[in-house]
């Protein structure tokens, strides 16, 4: 799996001398451009696994590097520096300290499919790309972006009432980020509702906002789902070893 691009040299490995003269002939300038020797120092051998037993990441294996997925991204034609195939690469070969250096980016994969849809291996990149940011946040590498506080509350709505009230969940994400709910945008979109929108159907949407109404006999639903996702967080758990470091910790204390 050769990585070639030109853009994944990082600068400060690239070596260049202003006066080098190598048997007589002046190299001097861009001529004499080295790329130094990288060591890598916490070589993760489990980290494959670690990325494939989370949801998205199960084909990474099937991955042969033809470069489909990057060539194809949305992100990529904007930030040459989003790349998915060189992380799938980084992933495969257990490169974790080389992927951290990208931890910020990763998670700005807009799932717009276009990799999945041209991969000629059906490796899947947009759920690798969803399962590595998922990964981060587990490991504790980076914080929880938006979109995953976004489908927490998402989630809690449905486990909470079987039913889904927008206005109630967009309250409860603006509140656990911290940003105010009086967004332009906002404040726009709810005076295209007052004008546009029925009177009656505007004063179900408010009842619902207040009252949140719930599906009937929710009750056993809820509690199936929410012995599945905690069984699925547990997998979650064990396949990145994390049980094994927080009784590691607890020892230490």
């Amino acid at each position: 799996m050769p990585i070639h691009e030109k853009s994944l040299i990082r600068p400060e490995n690239l070596e260049v001398h202003e006066h080098l003269e190598i048997e007589g002939v002046d190299v001097s300038g861009h001529w004499s451009t080295f790329i130094g020797s990288r060591v890598v120092a916490d070589y993760n051998e489990a980290m494959e696994e670690e990325i494939a037993a989370l949801p998205g990441g199960e084909y990474i294996h099937r991955c042969w590097q033809c470069g489909s997925c990057t060539n194809s991204c949305t992100v990529n034609a904007l930030n040459p520096d989003f790349n998915p195939r060189y992380w799938i690469y980084l992933i495969r070969m257990g490169m974790e300290s080389e992927l951290l250096r990208d931890k910020d980016i990763i998670w700005q994969c807009v799932s717009c499919h276009k990799c999945t849809h041209v991969c000629p291996r059906d490796v899947v990149p947009e759920g690798v790309m969803k399962a590595t940011s998922h990964w981060l946040e587990l490991k504790g590498h980076t914080p929880k972006s938006h979109s995953m506080i976004f489908d927490e509350v998402f989630s809690e709505q449905v486990f909470e009432t079987g039913k889904i009230e927008d206005g109630r969940v967009i309250k409860r994400f603006f509140k656990r980020t911290g940003q105010a709910l009086a967004q332009p945008w906002m404040v726009d979109m709810v005076k295209g509702m007052l004008r546009n929108l029925p009177l009656g159907l505007l004063t179900r949407m408010g009842l619902a906002t207040l009252v949140a109404p719930r599906t009937k006999d929710w009750g056993d639903a809820r509690a199936a789902i929410e012995e599945y996702v905690a069984e699925r967080e547990e997998h979650n758990r064990k396949a990145l070893g994390l049980d094994e470091l927080i009784q590691s910790a607890r020892t230490e204390i």
